[in-house]
């Protein structure tokens, strides 16, 4: 099998994976899950987003959590924001990556950012220029690269075309996010196959759902395609709240473990992942949907 020799994981479960959480999660269990992430080794971990509250309240106290963390070198720690509003927010807070977001489906961009896709690319482009100023790197969120849960199927031209406007714009980093977790391995064929020319594989990150059960499979077929950029959720935590039915991300803890038992390095420690898992079930009073999570409890 033609696979890496290391990837690079993205933590995406403080902010991912908490947004669409009803039971409020204090800021010190946060700060203690983010902290426990850093000790894993995670090489990005995103804390929270400088949103309207009113929209997002889970992740109200993004500010007060990046005050709190323990910040290990080496490890990047970035936010989403939507908005020169919450580009303020972040630069007070003193991110080191910001991540703006929009949509491959023209429903899904307004029911999530209440904007069409081109007022979103408009409104993210003073956005954009201001973080290059404060010289920090630009991710580019794209939803809905596989299926839409309003329009259904979307065609990997219209992934190329958001993508491409991005780029134009100054984005540093295209993610690609398969929001729904239908996603199967030819379809992550069809997506790279689509962006030939514009995005390489190894110049992206993919950002898996695992609603059916099909994230690791997908992921394994984009490393070998050449991505070795991934966005994975401790214990499998996530959702999207625009996005109905949609489960959980791709659980770092089941990524990790693929990847240790076929020799690919990911630089986490999967029992310092499994701390903060236990640590945030806890706080949410409930199990956690990594199937590796799951095991090591049992055993």
């Amino acid at each position: 099998m033609n696979l890496p020799k290391t990837i690079r994981m993205t933590e995406v479960g403080p902010r991912d994976g908490l947004q669409n959480e009803a039971q409020t999660v204090s800021v010190a269990d946060k700060v203690r899950f983010i902290d426990l992430l850093s000790q894993a080794g995670a090489a990005e971990i995103e804390v929270s987003s400088f949103v309207n509250p009113q929209w997002v309240p889970q992740l109200g106290d993004a500010a007060e959590v990046f005050a709190r963390i323990k910040r290990r070198s080496g490890v990047v720690y970035s936010a989403l924001v939507p908005n020169d509003r919450g580009l303020d927010g972040a630069l007070e807070a003193g991110v080191d990556k910001v991540a703006v977001f929009t949509a491959a489906s023209e429903t899904f961009s307004q029911q999530n950012t209440n904007a069409s896709i081109a007022q979103t690319i408009e409104r993210f482009q003073p956005v954009i220029a201001r973080a290059k100023q404060s010289k920090l790197l630009v991710r580019a969120y794209i939803s809905c690269v596989v299926q839409c849960p309003y329009e259904g199927p979307v065609a990997p031209k219209q992934v190329r075309d958001v993508a491409a406007k991005l780029l134009d714009i100054g984005a540093d980093e295209i993610d690609l996010g398969e929001t729904i977790g239908v996603a199967v391995p030819t379809d992550i064929d069809s997506l790279y196959d689509g962006l030939a020319g514009l995005v390489q594989p190894a110049d992206s990150t993919l950002h898996l759902h695992d609603t059916r059960g099909t994230a690791l499979a997908c992921a394994v077929r984009a490393m070998q395609l050449g991505v070795t950029s991934f966005d994975a959720s401790c214990g499998g935590l996530g959702g999207c709240p625009y996005a109905p039915g949609a489960a959980g991300n791709l659980a770092t803890d089941d990524l990790v473990y693929l990847c240790d038992r076929m020799g690919i390095e990911t630089h986490v420690d999967l029992p310092k992942l499994f701390d903060a898992g236990r640590h945030i079930a806890g706080a949410l009073g409930r199990g956690l949907r990594s199937r590796v999570f799951e095991a090591s409890a049992e055993a």
